[in-house]
């Protein structure tokens, strides 16, 4: 019998041997930084001249390594293996397929301090981040392994005399993943594996500022016995190998996580016709947000500080569900902001390899440049009230930013900035909060904070966000707790580590037999 589901903890780096395993970890990837990481394609490794280079964001000289970089020959080769992969792992039976998952999510845990350090190498994760991340990773490997033993024999449906009806869910096919670099693990293996575990076939495009941690995954799961072509591995450029795999008629869906931008023109391409395509491809997506911390008069302005901080500034802001908005109640305005400011200014920054910074870079030059643009746009708009400082001479680092006394309609409170910047303004009441914190084209998550019952169910009905927490920041989803994925134009609301994510990789199938 399989064991229930129950998320992996957090590494307590309190304990001194756990700040000594994370320590060994960084020697590990230290040891392999520089290597050159290949394709993977029907299980064969393939070198190719062009490389993609990963670079550490925080000490910009430092190689991660160097992956293949697939050209359209390249990705044309793997989708011809991944077809033929399929024909035979979709007849693999679910337990064998989950196995995979559940052999994966030992290897994992018992390389988990490495796998956070090269996060932290890679994408310039802070302790705690990298270890969330890897954990996440770890979860969505046992989560979704024990979602497909559970759905395996379908569902019931009528029957009547005489006849026997069953209801049963089939893979889609070869599915095309596009993974992020802000969770350059969790997502990347979350993303792939349940599109593996449902029996389909895939070609992995991971981020091309996080390549080496994906290489890394792959060999893990080559390590817990996927069999060759199920999962090939194909690194290039979203306009080279990218949108040849999403116009591609072989493609039957395409799982993406990114920017509002790419996956509308994702979804574009997706819509389009290919010649010698039988079917309409599926999308899933998830696209980005501007989520807000809503706080109420009747709040714990401690807790609502606290909150804002810590979901604005974790991992630099460089998360789908930052909290980039604070919309604040203006009877308790100026205590929260003034709170949150003491608090922004207590943060520290710098190398994420040192424990004691709580923020790390932003991931590389283009990143940097964009939110330094928009804290010049902040000062325009608004009143500089913490940070606004940059510095990228060694690495891409960004203070923590506060900006006070927005407009709601100001760019700063609409638009996706994806860095350590955060605008208050100031509502009237309640509902008033409650209609700013609607006023974005995103809906991926919120939160609020108030001791008030019956605003908690005022906002429960009317904040339109596809995550919602009630006295808690707006960051941190775990799988199998807080399905995660929003409305509008965060996404196809694809809740990732939820209880029918996995059925967006299936189809359903009705059979009726007369006796």
């Amino acid at each position: 019998m399989v064991q229930p589901y129950k998320h992996e903890p957090f590494t307590d780096f309190s304990v001194e041997e756990h700040r000594n395993e994370y320590l060994e970890g960084l020697k590990t990837v230290e040891g392999y930084l520089g290597k050159d990481y290949d394709l993977l394609i029907g299980g064969e490794r393939i070198t190719t001249e062009e490389k993609i280079v990963s670079y550490n964001p925080a000490n910009k000289e430092e190689v991660i390594g160097r992956v293949s970089k697939a050209s359209k020959d390249l990705a044309e080769k793997a989708m011809q293996a991944a077809v033929e992969a399929f024909k035979t792992w979709k007849k693999t039976k679910p337990e064998i397929r989950a196995d995979v998952l559940f052999k994966a999510a030992a290897i994992l845990r018992r390389r988990k301090h490495e796998f956070s350090a090269l996060l932290t190498k890679e994408a310039g994760k802070p302790w705690r981040e990298a270890d969330a991340d890897t954990a996440e990773a770890i979860d969505f490997l046992e989560y979704y392994a024990r979602q497909m033993l559970k759905i395996k024999d379908g569902v019931p449906v009528q029957s009547r005399p005489n006849e026997y009806n069953r209801y049963d869910y089939i893979p889609l096919g070869v599915g095309v993943i596009i993974s992020p670099w802000n969770f350059p693990l969790a997502i990347m293996a979350g993303t792939t594996v349940a599109a593996i575990v449902a029996g389909n076939s895939v070609l992995l495009k991971p981020a091309s500022t996080t390549p080496v941690v994906a290489a890394k995954f792959v060999e893990v799961l080559e390590e817990a016995g996927l069999p060759k072509g199920v999962l090939n591995f194909v690194p290039g450029s979203g306009a080279e190998v990218g949108d040849y795999l999403v116009d591609h008629k072989d493609t039957r869906f395409i799982s993406f996580t990114g920017s509002r931008d790419v996956g509308l023109r994702i979804n574009q391409r997706a819509s389009t016709l290919s010649e010698g395509q039988i079917w309409l491809k599926r999308v899933i997506a998830e696209m980005g947000g501007k989520d807000t911390i809503v706080v109420d008069s009747e709040a714990d302005l401690e807790l609502a500080a606290q909150s804002i901080v810590a979901s604005a500034f974790g991992f630099s802001g460089q998360k789908c569900s930052a909290c980039s908005r604070a919309v604040i109640v203006e009877d308790v305005y100026d205590q929260v902001l003034n709170r949150a400011i003491e608090l922004t200014e207590q943060l520290t920054i710098g190398n994420p390899e040192d424990q004691t910074n709580f923020m790390g870079p932003v991931i590389d030059q283009n990143a940097y440049n964009k939110i330094m643009d928009y804290i010049k746009i902040g000062k325009q708009e608004g009143r500089l009230a913490a940070g606004g400082e940059g510095d990228d001479s060694k690495g891409y680092f960004i203070q923590p930013t506060i900006f006070a006394d927005l407009d709601p309609s100001a760019r700063l409170m609409q638009e996706e900035i994806f860095g350590p910047v955060v605008g208050f303004t100031k509502a009237r009441d309640f509902s008033h909060a409650i209609e700013i914190a609607n006023n974005t084209e995103y809906g991926l998550t919120g939160a609020v904070i108030t001791r008030n019952r019956e605003k908690i169910q005022q906002a429960r009905e009317d904040f339109h966000v596809g995550n919602l927490y009630f006295n808690r920041g707006c960051t941190g989803a775990i799988v199998g707790y807080q399905p995660f994925g929003g409305f509008n134009m965060s996404g196809t609301d694809s809740k990732a580590g939820g209880p029918d994510y996995l059925l967006l990789h299936m189809q359903a199938k009705t059979t009726s037999e007369m006796f």
